[in-house]
């Protein structure tokens, strides 16, 4: 009756069937928050800080009862007990963005930049995940102030924080060696275009300039790689070994729902898509058993310069692309690092191609590829394939560039990682 009632546009009937209703069952979260609503709305902050605090007490775990108990408690410029009461929200539900963005403007008022910082960032990307907060059509009119305040906030202070970890390099080595770097952190905050000379190219995440845009890169500029083909054989008989032993492998892109993988994986068989995996590392993490399963391979791997980056690098692994399966278009997160296939078992009608440009594997000869290019692999035979890939650095960026791009990739990492920003990893 109630809500019927709010249906018609009668709020204050609507009020007396919600108090009918505690009377007769004084637990009702609803009724609860509708009655501490009707309380604020009449200026009567301190009867609906009493009803909420008893209604958190009757339901601990009601995300909407925290998330208004928090909003009451800063009103009445109770900054702490707001705070606290929004992060148990948080706790219970982490999507609420609003909730997230009201927590960043109490810890902003009690001066604790560095946590409100990251209370806004985390809020902004939930919500912009969600298509909200894009533009004023996209955002509740009376959030439209709170939100480009909390963007500009986080504008100041990601820039405060990465700059920060560019200027020991600074003062050590000057800015003009820098100066890629510096452009591709400007990139990366949004201050300057990408400009790419290559439309084929779109890095999903850091863009560096300055260097080539080019699907694939030739052997020669690879000085390593003659001592890993010749390894092929060595590393071929440990895989085989893997495979007969019916060692676990994982998927690839994790497991999820079929209909998700459909638009990842396709099959042109009547066997279903599988692209399967054997870790040796990944986003930095070692697979000890893997390692020590593959010894000699493992000891080549440690030898080459691969990308370590914590958290996001090296990633290396055995790619068990099964028979009929198609890996559909997709691209990878930056151009500071490449892609290297050493194929181990490559039966006919299996490829990769890269921007445009078809590449057949051959058993024992490496291909390196920028993945910021769309690209995509197959295998049409009625057998597996199986390829090494590993990720080293673009050959093409200074060892100083690099320090500052893995100082930088961190920071990024542990920086969304505190805000409950999804980490993209390499």
């Amino acid at each position: 009756m109630a809500l019927n009632e709010l249906r018609q546009g009668d709020v204050a009937q609507a009020e007396l069937y919600f108090m009918r209703l505690l009377e007769q069952v004084s637990d009702d979260a609803e009724a609860l928050q509708f009655l501490a609503a009707r309380h604020v709305a009449r200026g009567q902050a301190g009867q609906a800080l009493a009803l909420l605090l008893n209604a958190v007490r009757m339901h601990p775990k009601h995300p909407d009862l925290w998330h208004q108990l928090g909003v009451v408690q800063s009103a009445m410029g109770d900054l702490k007990g707001a705070a606290e009461s929004l992060r148990r929200c948080l706790d219970f539900a982490p999507g609420m963005f609003v909730a997230r963005l009201r927590l960043g403007m109490v810890l902003e008022q009690q001066g604790e930049t560095h946590h409100a910082l990251l209370a806004y960032f985390g809020a902004v990307n939930n919500a912009q995940a969600e298509g909200r907060w894009m533009s004023d059509a996209s955002t509740a009119p009376g959030l439209r102030q709170p939100v480009l305040h909390a963007m500009a906030f986080i504008n100041a202070g990601r820039h405060r924080i990465f700059d920060a970890v560019l200027e020991p390099l600074r003062q050590r080595y000057g800015h003009t060696s820098l100066a890629r770097v510096e452009e591709c952190l400007a990139i990366y905050l949004g201050d300057r275009a990408a400009n790419i000379p290559d439309p084929r190219q779109k890095p999903k995440f850091l863009y560096f300039p300055g260097v080539p845009s080019q699907a694939y890169y030739g052997r020669d500029r690879f000085p390593w790689q003659a001592e890993f083909e010749a390894a092929t054989d060595m590393i071929r008989e440990e895989l085989l070994s893997v495979l007969a032993d019916n060692q676990p492998l994982e998927p690839f892109l994790g497991h999820q729902a079929p209909e998700v993988l459909k638009g990842h994986l396709h099959s042109s068989s009547a066997q279903p898509a599988a692209w399967d995996a054997y870790f040796f590392y990944r986003h930095g993490d070692r697979f000890d058993e893997h390692c020590a399963r593959c010894p000699r391979t493992t000891e080549l791997l440690d030898t080459l310069p691969l990308v370590r980056i914590r958290d996001h690098a090296p990633e290396t692994l055995f790619s068990v692309l099964r028979p009929g399966t198609h890996i559909l278009p997709h691209r990878g997160v930056t151009n500071t690092r490449l892609v290297t296939h050493l194929p181990l078992i490559v039966p006919p009608d299996c490829a990769i191609n890269v921007g445009g440009e078809l590449h057949e594997w051959q058993e024992g000869r490496c291909v390196t590829f920028d993945d910021t290019f769309e690209h995509e692999a197959w295998n049409r035979s009625g057998e597996t394939r199986v390829v090494l890939i590993l990720d080293s650095w673009n050959p093409d960026l200074t060892e100083l560039e690099r320090v500052a791009v893995t100082d930088l990739v961190e920071a990024i990492g542990d920086f969304n990682q505190a805000s409950e920003v999804p980490v993209l990893a390499g």
